[in-house]
Parts: structure tokens; C-alpha cells; sequence
């Protein structure tokens, strides 16, 4: 797990690109305190920042070169097959050209050179992990990058004027001086909506993210994207299996992703929250080997805030070598400052998991795994039920005059889900995809309109996803899962989990997540999975492994008091921002201060979040001095 760093381009050879990249190392350094690289040569610089994880000698430094030194790799993440690959690049393929790989070191690193080596471009279809490198042929002038399937790992990049620039983070992109400091404004409306922005976008104006399952090719000055992986191909039922069958599938998948994420010659652990999805990571962890696992729970003294319990009881069951990490809303608001100069992108959640990821290495450990995915894939959220039911009642289609009584609704109701029952109705056709837009909508329209100078297309992004997906009658489930997985899991969680988690030197795996894994699930049919109660598919999938009441206790995440917080202790800090965001070009003075307003005055249209990544942003803008 590292950062790595790269500027690519015709005749480069000068003082001012190799300080450029030196500028660009030295701005990702947190997320590679081990070891620290350059190469360079007339059209190409590459830089690395080394966590070791995997063969912690120096033979696993980067950039790797290959025997010959034509190729040059930079690379980011874990290969977790990465020894079934090299036993086979090992072999020589019988009547052909090929010859055994003699490997000089024990990383993955090399593996994913050396895959290269044999297969091209198309050995990122025989990796399964989370990865983001980079590959430099010199012979040809030629620049590979490519980005897991799932996007775990992030990959930004800078097109201009023949010359590609491209990080592990955006401050390091911003670093190398090479592209001016401008906000994207259609995707600070898209932030203000959403509070993130959906890639390939970012909300700077000149840096793009490279997309999950694709790859970029840099050749004379120009570059050109190939996607190798689809994740709407896997939506339809390829067997026909009972449920037992689906259920005995989806235990022995499990089993081999926990399984390969638990190999690292560093001190691990898991988060365990006492929830389903960290529960069964626990549960599996224990199964595949006889080492007390290190566990972790980080939760507040306040027993209204505190999952402590059900993760206690868990490690009871597993004997798991447990760390309860007690806070304090002093000691969270103490952190909170660091927390908010780490954020890389804007981002209403990162403070959460910098705090945990934080605990956690302080703790000793140096890599963690995390049940994230579950939610997303197993139908473990509301809007799934939500979603189907909706699916079903075709009926409100024919209702006469249905956005008129969707404005009653929300008159009487005078909150966030009533203004969203109204947009809702007001649709001209009604289906559970043309809703979804409007349910991850932060304001409704009156008051987004009024507070955006620039207006964009808040349905664009969407619109292209939902287009893409083409399921039958009998997936309805995996069409939300697609769209949670590629909007708010790809764009919110783990991009908050990979920039907050590195910020200490962390690496977080997520089992759920293995392609595999989530190829075979999205084909599973709504008869399977529609949850009758929470995540039952999954639950019954691991058998006897969890106690009943982890199993059927309410659904609570890590909860913070933000609401107090902003109205208190946090009240200064916010205000000053808000007062500064309203003085900025791309939004209305007064219509920022009116939402500050009502949210002080209970306004129930106005929650926390609602101005709290209002917050976000500005002080994102003037950590980073970014110009509208």
C-alpha cells in the first residue's frame, strides 16, 4: 500500500519536471513513511512512496524495474493472488515462446510486472486485489495505468497540453504546479446537491479521477481510456441454483476473500463494530487460522452512541485479542482539525474514518480489514425496501393530478423525505431508478435553486448509469445495488476510507468487495434476497456463524452528536465558514446565511448535513487556495 506520483510527456528533460515531482512526493509522504523513489528519463518521471506490507526489504522499493530495465512500475495497493500468478508465470508454457519468470524478490510488486511482462495491458483481468500502478515501456515511450475493478484505490490525472499528470491524491496533482488551482462550478453544484462529486469528475476544473475497471494508455502526447471490466454485465442469473446453492456459494467466496486479505508480514487487525458485515469478517477471519485476530472497536463513553457492547460480545465468541478505543466528544473535537486538512476531496464523512483510522494505527496496527461493501451488496440499507415496494406500484402513475397532492404532502409534512415524496410524484413517470437522483439529494429544488449561482444538470451522471443498467423483472435488487455501488459507495466511502486511512498510514482491506464475490451476488434474484430482515441472504450464507441478537438488533452505525456540535462547540468554526462561502462568486450571499439560519432555529428541511459539508467546502477551498 503507497502513493504513487507521475508526469509524463515529450522532452521533459529538466530541473524543473524532476522538481516538480519531488514537490508531488513530498505532498502524499503519509501515505508512505517506509521508503521513498524516483526515475527519470527525457519523457517520463515517476515517483513512490512506500508502505510495506508484503516483503518489507529493500527489494520491494519502487520504481521496479524489470532485468532488462526496458519497464518501469510504480505501483499502489495488494495483488491478493498475487502467488497463484507467480506460480504460473513460473512455468513455461508448453509449446510456445514463453520461459519461466525468475523472481528476485517475494512482493506482489513484481508479480504485477512481470504479469505484465507475459500478458500486456490485458493482466489487469488476472488481478484480483486493489491496485492503481503505472507502467513505463521505454523502448516504446509508451505509459500503461490502470485502476482496480471496484475502484478501491484512487488514480487523479491531468491532461493538458500533451503532458500527463497524474497522483494517488489531488494535493499531489496541485503540487507539481503543473495545472492552476480552479474549481470545476458544475461540480460545486454537484457537491452542494450530493456532497461529493461523481467521477470521472473532481471538483477541480483541470484533474479528472480515472474510472473503476478502466485503463489509460499515454502514447505521442495523446491518451486514450479502455474499460476491461463492466460491472452491469453480472446482473442476471447464470445458474440455477436452489438456495441452499446460492447460500453454499456465497459462504465459500467469502471464506477464500477474508482468506486472501489476511496475508501481510505487518502487524493486522479487524474493525469489528459489532454490526453484521464487521461481525462476519471477524467470524471468517477466525475460521481460516488459529492466531488470535486483533480486533478494534472505536466508540464514545455515551451509551447512546456506543455499539461497544455487541462488538464485546463478539470477541467473546471468536477470542479475538480485543482493543476498545473510548472517546470523548472532546478528544473527536480535538482531532477534528487535523482530521479536516487531511480530507484530499471534499467530503461531509471523512472526519469519521480519519478519527478511527487514526485509533486504530496508534493501536499498533498497520493494516485492517473492514466489512464495508456488505451494505451495498447484500441489500443492507432501507432503500432497497424502499425501492422494490416502489418498484411494484405502477399504480401511481394513474393517479390524476399526483404532483399537486405531492405538494399537500410535503406542506404537511415540512421535512427533508416530504419534499422528496413531492419531487417524487411530480415525476412524469414513476419508477424506482427515475426516483433514485432524488432520494441522494441533500436539498430540494426551491432551495438548491436558490442558493447556486451556476445551475448544472444534477441528473446527468445518473441518468448514465441508470441507462447502462438492463436487468430483468427478477434483479430489481441489483439495479439499486449498482447504482449504491457506483454513486455513493465508489464515490463517498471508499474514497473517504482510502484518503483517511492513508493519511496515517493505514492500508484497509475490504472483503466484501472481492470481484468475485460481487460478480456472483449481483446475478443472485430479488426471490433470494429481498430483505424480508436485515441482509437475510447474507446471514443465512454464514450459517451459524453469528449470534441471533448481532443478527436482529437495529441497524446503528458510528454515530456522532453533529447536530449539538454545530449548534456548540463547532458553532464559531462553521459560522465563519459559512459567512466566507456566501461572499464567493459561484453561490447567492443571502441564501447561504437563510439555510445557516434555519438550521439554528430548528428548521426540520435543514439538518446537519446540510450545512455541514457546506462547511466542508469552504474550508477544503482555503486549505487548498483554490479559485472559483
Amino acid at each position: 500500500m503507497c502513493g504513487i506520483t507521475g508526469i509524463v510527456g515529450k522532452n521533459l528533460n529538466s530541473e524543473f519536471y524532476r522538481s516538480a515531482l519531488l514537490k508531488m512526493n513530498g505532498a502524499i509522504a503519509h501515505r508512505g513513511p517506509d521508503a521513498e523513489g524516483f526515475w527519470n528519463d527525457d519523457y517520463c518521471y515517476l515517483g513512490h512512496r512506500r508502505l510495506s506490507i508484503i516483503d518489507l526489504s529493500d527489494a520491494g522499493n519502487q520504481p521496479f524495474f524489470s532485468e532488462d530495465k526496458r519497464y518501469v512500475l510504480v505501483y499502489n495497493g495488494e495483488i491478493y493472488n498475487y502467488k497463484d500468478i507467480r506460480l504460473e508465470l513460473q512455468r513455461a508454457e508448453h509449446g510456445t515462446k514463453s520461459i519461466p519468470y525468475i523472481f528476485k524478490t517475494d512482493t506482489d510488486t513484481e508479480v504485477v510486472l512481470a504479469a505484465f511482462m507475459r500478458w500486456g495491458k490485458d493482466c489487469v483481468k488476472r488481478l484480483n486485489g486493489m491496485f492503481a500502478f503505472s507502467i513505463w515501456d521505454k523502448q516504446e515511450q509508451k505509459l500503461l495505468i490502470a485502476r482496480d475493478r471496484l475502484g478501491i484505490k484512487p488514480l487523479y490525472y491531468s491532461y493538458e497540453q500533451d503532458v500527463l499528470v497524474f497522483a494517488s491524491e489531488i494535493r499531489a496533482v496541485l503540487s507539481s504546479g503543473l495545472i492552476e488551482r480552479k474549481l470545476n462550478l458544475n461540480s460545486v453544484g454537484e457537491f452542494v446537491q450530493y456532497a461529493t462529486v461523481y467521477a470521472p469528475n473532481t471538483i477541480l476544473r483541470d484533474v479528472s479521477m480515472l474510472m473503476p475497471g478502466h485503463l489509460l494508455e499515454y502514447e505521442d502526447g495523446k491518451i486514450q481510456m479502455e474499460k476491461y471490466w463492466d460491472i452491469n454485465q453480472f446482473t442476471k442469473s447464470k445458474e440455477d441454483l436452489t438456495y441452499q446453492e446460492t447460500c453454499n456459494r456465497i459462504n465459500q467466496l467469502l471464506v477464500a476473500s477474508v482468506e486472501r486479505r489476511m496475508v501481510a508480514d505487518v502487524p493486522f487487525g479487524a474493525f469489528l463494530s459489532g454490526g453484521i458485515d464487521s461481525s462476519a469478517v471477524v467470524g471468517l477471519m477466525s475460521k481460516v487460522t488459529s492466531e488470535k485476530i486483533k480486533t478494534f472497536n472505536v466508540s464514545f463513553d455515551e451509551s447512546e452512541f456506543s455499539e461497544a457492547e455487541y462488538a464485546r460480545q463478539i470477541s467473546q465468541k471468536f477470542n479475538t485479542d480485543h482493543h476498545e478505543i473510548k472517546l470523548t466528544p472532546d478528544d473527536f473535537l480535538k482531532q477534528l482539525p487535523e482530521a479536516l486538512n487531511a480530507i484530499d476531496h471534499p467530503s461531509g464523512d471523512g472526519a469519521n474514518s480519519y478519527i478511527v483510522s487514526k485509533a486504530t494505527k496508534n493501536a499498533g496496527i498497520t493494516m485492517a480489514l473492514s466489512g464495508l461493501g456488505g451494505d451495498e451488496l447484500f441489500a443492507g440499507y432501507d432503500i432497497f425496501k424502499r425501492y422494490y415496494e416502489l418498484n411494484r406500484k405502477g399504480w401511481l402513475n394513474l393517479i390524476p393530478a399526483k404532483g399537486l397532492l405531492g405538494k399537500l404532502l410535503a406542506a404537511k409534512k415540512k421535512s427533508v423525505q416530504g419534499d422528496k415524496t413531492a419531487e417524487i410524484l411530480n415525476l412524469d413517470t414513476i419508477t424506482a431508478l427515475n426516483a433514485y437522483p432524488i432520494n441522494r439529494k441533500l436539498f430540494n429544488q426551491k432551495d438548491f435553486h436558490s442558493l447556486m449561482k451556476e445551475h448544472f444538470n444534477d441528473k446527468n451522471f445518473l441518468k448514465t448509469i441508470i441507462h447502462k443498467i438492463e436487468v430483468d423483472k427478477d434483479h430489481v435488487l441489483s439495479k439499486v445495488s449498482l447504482l449504491e455501488i457506483q454513486t455513493y459507495m465508489q464515490n463517498v466511502l471508499l474514497r473517504d476510507t482510502d484518503q483517511m486511512s492513508m493519511a496515517v498510514a493505514l492500508e484497509v482491506r475490504v472483503p466484501f468487495l472481492d470481484f468475485k464475490l460481487v460478480e456472483f451476488v449481483l446475478g443472485v434474484k430479488d426471490a433470494f434476497k429481498y430483505p424480508h430482515s436485515q441482509k437475510k441472504l447474507l446471514t443465512d450464507s454464514l450459517g451459524d456463524l453469528l449470534p441471533e441478537n448481532i443478527i436482529n438488533r437495529p441497524k446503528m452505525g458510528f454515530m456522532l452528536p453533529w447536530k449539538d456540535w454545530l449548534k456548540g462547540d463547532l458553532k464559531d468554526f462553521c459560522e465563519e465558514n459559512i459567512v466566507q462561502l456566501s461572499k464567493r462568486s459561484f453561490i447567492h450571499r443571502d441564501a447561504v446565511l437563510l439555510i445557516w439560519n434555519r438550521f439554528l432555529n430548528n428548521d426540520p428541511r435543514v439538518t446537519w448535513s446540510r450545512v455541514w459539508h457546506l462547511v466542508i467546502l469552504n474550508n477544503w477551498l482555503n486549505v487548498h487556495k483554490i479559485e472559483a
